[in-house]
């Protein structure tokens, strides 16, 4: 069972479709103990970082999310979701669930914010994707991460300057894009980190 965390940010009927056309089994969910039992777990999101953390350490789903990758079972941050995988959030600022070493900071000054639209992404060869081919995915976003450690970086993305796009570090992915709204190079990536 997939478990699409529900915090009352993101779009996950999107989401849950998108996964569903591979035959994977999906729940929504917002409860701690359901998160803790799944095989494989999204983190979506849309919105503001601190008012995400504040919710989710209100609902105990922090924890769940913490412990979870910490046992090892794959991990997917969507969007913001990919960005409170990381510490320090300019956002609010507030502080991330840490999962990931790096922060997480506002797009640079004079490129027009957010981020919005179809933009490529370049897979880079020291990952699980490495094999995919250069594609367009669908991105809405202010913020972009800056992990510390360059391996974790699986794929990039020019905008103004290149940002890290795609992020894989053992059992947690991240992207900053919507793969779910990314068409067959979404799907695509989906059924690889499915695989995974």
């Amino acid at each position: 069972m997939i478990a699409i965390i529900d915090y009352g940010a993101g779009n996950l009927r999107s989401i849950q479709r998108a996964l569903e056309s591979h035959g994977a089994q999906v729940e929504i969910t917002s409860a701690p103990e359901r998160i803790l039992a799944a095989d494989r777990v999204v983190l979506p999101g849309v919105g503001n970082a601190k008012a995400a953390m504040e919710q989710l350490h209100d609902t105990g789903i922090a924890d769940a999310v913490t412990g979870i990758a910490h046992k090892g079972t794959p991990l997917l941050g969507v969007c913001l979701g990919m960005q409170l995988l990381f510490g320090d959030q300019e956002e609010g600022p507030t502080t991330g669930l840490g999962l990931l070493e790096g922060n997480a900071v506002k797009l640079g000054d004079g490129l027009k914010v957010p981020h919005m639209g179809w933009n490529t992404v370049q897979f880079t060869g020291h990952s699980s994707l490495a094999d995919q081919p250069e594609g367009y995915f669908y991105f809405v976003h202010s913020y972009v991460v800056q992990p510390d450690d360059e391996r974790d970086i699986a794929g990039v993305t020019g905008y103004g300057e290149p940002f890290a796009s795609v992020v894989i570090h053992e059992n947690i992915w991240g992207t900053q894009f919507h793969p779910e709204k990314s068409h067959r190079a979404g799907l695509d990536l989906l059924g690889v980190w499915l695989r995974s």
